[in-house]
C-alpha cells in the first residue's frame, strides 16, 4: 500500500507523544495502488456495461440508482438518495478523524453524473443501448470510476483522517441535477460543508488514459436566447404586402455573429450559435412568426452580463429596423466552471506523480462546453478537468466526440480514473489535516 506522508521524521516516538510537535504530526494516510486498482477493474466494467445498456435521461433514473446502490452494497458508508430526483450520496467515514485547523473534521466531495442523452445508439458496442437513450456523453464512465473510488478508499478507510463525500448526481444534461443535490444538502453530507470537490469528464475523441485541466476559468457560462420574430402572414408570391419573419430571422442568424466579431474581445470570448430555427409551414405560405433559439457561451461575469443586455437589445433594434417586431427571453441556464487556482495544481500534479508528465496536459484556454459542476465549484473550492477514453486500436480520423451517436469511449481507463479519483481525495485529507 502507499502511504502519505511516509517520513518516518513525522511519526512521533513513546518519549515525545505528548510534546505539541507531536500532537501536530502528520497523520500517516495508506492509498490504494495500481495493483489494486486493477484488482476491481473487471468489476467496474461490467458495471459499466450494465449502465451503457440500461441508459436512462434526466433526473429520473430508477433503473441507474439501483445498478450503483447494488454495486456498493455491503460496504460501511452512509447512503441517502434524493428527494425530488434519483441521486445517491454517499459518506465514508474516515478512521482516523481528526478536526483540522478550523476546528471540524474535514471532508472532501468526489462527484460522477449518471445520466445519458435522447441519442440513437450507433457505436457497433456488443453492450450498445437499443432505447433511443445513449450514453454518448460517458457519464456511465464516470458513474462506474466514482463506485471504483469509494471501493478502493474503503479498502483504506482505518487511515483516512477525514471524510469522503461521494455525489452520484443525475440531471446534468441540461436539467441542473448539481443545483438541485446542493439543494438537497450534498455539500453538507457530512456535517461541515466539504472543504473541496473535484470531478473528472471523460472524452472520447482524446488520447486514452491522458488528464487534462488548467487554473482559473475552465469551461463556459451557458445562457439560452430566445427569439421570436412577429411579423405579417400572406401569399409567398406576394411578400409586399405582408412582413416576412423568416427572412428577417435568417438577418438575425448573420448579424448576430457579425455583431460578437466586433464587439467582443476575442481573448474574452463569447460563442453564439442559433441552434433552433422554425417558422412556417407550407412553401407557398410567409406566417405570422418565426422563432430562433440560441446558445450563448462566455467565460467571465463581464461578458455574460454584457451579452444578457447587449443581444436582446440587438436583436429588437435589427427586426424593428425591417417594421416587424421581436420578443426575446433571454435565460442564464449555467454559471463558468471555474476551478480553484490551487486546487487545480493540486489535481495536476496528483495525476503527474500517479501517471507521469507525459499523461498530463495543461491547457491554454478554456473550453466552451458548459457543466453543473459550476455550481459545485460556485459554492467550495475545487477543480475539474478531463480525462481520454478514446478507443487504444481506433485511428484519430475516426473518432468522434462526445454527444455523437458514435462516440465510443474505451473502459480501459476505468481503473486508472478510479485511482486519480480516489487519490485526490485521499491526499487532500492528508493536506487538510496538516493544516
Amino acid at each position: 500500500m502507499s502511504s502519505l506522508p511516509n517520513d518516518a521524521d513525522n511519526t512521533p516516538t513513546a518519549n515525545d507523544a505528548d510534546t505539541p510537535t507531536a500532537a501536530a504530526a502528520a497523520p500517516v494516510i495508506h492509498l490504494p495502488t495500481a495493483e489494486d486498482a486493477a484488482d476491481i477493474a473487471p468489476g467496474l466494467v461490467t458495471l459499466r456495461r450494465a449502465l451503457h445498456e440500461n441508459v436512462e435521461v434526466g433526473l429520473d433514473l430508477p433503473v441507474t440508482q439501483k445498478l450503483v446502490l447494488d454495486a456498493i452494497e455491503g460496504l460501511d458508508v452512509e447512503v441517502s438518495t434524493g428527494v425530488n430526483l434519483s441521486s445517491i450520496t454517499v459518506v465514508l467515514r474516515g478512521g482516523a478523524r481528526r478536526e483540522d485547523s478550523t476546528g471540524v473534521v474535514p471532508a472532501v466531495l468526489l462527484r460522477g453524473d449518471m445520466d445519458g442523452l435522447p441519442v440513437t445508439e450507433a457505436t457497433g458496442f456488443d453492450f450498445a443501448s437499443t432505447s433511443g437513450r445513449m450514453h454518448a456523453c460517458g457519464h456511465d464512465l464516470h458513474t462506474a470510476g466514482l463506485v471504483g473510488a469509494l471501493k478502493l478508499l474503503h479498502r483504506d478507510r482505518d487511515s483516512l483522517p477525514g471524510d469522503v463525500v461521494f455525489m452520484f448526481q443525475p440531471g446534468e444534461e441540461g436539467y441542473d441535477g448539481a443545483g438541485k443535490m446542493i439543494d438537497e444538502g450534498v455539500l453538507d453530507a457530512a456535517g461541515p460543508r466539504v472543504k473541496a470537490a473535484f470531478g473528472i469528464h471523460v472524452s472520447a475523441d482524446a488520447d486514452l488514459g491522458v488528464a487534462s485541466s488548467r487554473p482559473g476559468p475552465y469551461m463556459a457560462a451557458f445562457s439560452k436566447m430566445t427569439i421570436t420574430v412577429h411579423g405579417k402572414g400572406t401569399h409567398a408570391s406576394r411578400p409586399a404586402t405582408g412582413k416576412d419573419p423568416i427572412q428577417v430571422g435568417a438577418m438575425l442568424v448573420g448579424q448576430l455573429q457579425d455583431y460578437v466579431t466586433r464587439r467582443f474581445d476575442i481573448f474574452d470570448p463569447l460563442v453564439v450559435t442559433v441552434g433552433q430555427f422554425n417558422g412556417g409551414t407550407a412553401p407557398n405560405v410567409i406566417p405570422d412568426y418565426a422563432q430562433l433559439v440560441v446558445s450563448v457561451r462566455t467565460f467571465s461575469e463581464a461578458v455574460t452580463s454584457r451579452a444578457e443586455v447587449e443581444l436582446p437589445n440587438l436583436v429588437r433594434d435589427l427586426v424593428a429596423a425591417h417594421g416587424l417586431t421581436a420578443e426575446v427571453d433571454y435565460e442564464q441556464i449555467l454559471p463558468p466552471t471555474i476551478n480553484n487556482d490551487a486546487e487545480a495544481e493540486f489535481f495536476l500534479a496528483t495525476f503527474t506523480d500517479l501517471f507521469g508528465e507525459e499523461r498530463t496536459v495543461r491547457k491554454a484556454n478554456p473550453l466552451p462546453g458548459s457543466e453543473d459542476f459550476s455550481r459545485v465549484l460556485d459554492a467550495v473550492p475545487g477543480a475539474y478537468g478531463h480525462f481520454g477514453v478514446a478507443l487504444p486500436n481506433l485511428p484519430v480520423d475516426e473518432r468522434e466526440a462526445n454527444h455523437s451517436p458514435r462516440a465510443r469511449h474505451s473502459d480501459d481507463g476505468l481503473a486508472d480514473q478510479a485511482l486519480f479519483l480516489a487519490h485526490l481525495a485521499g491526499r487532500r485529507l492528508a493536506q487538510l489535516a496538516e493544516d
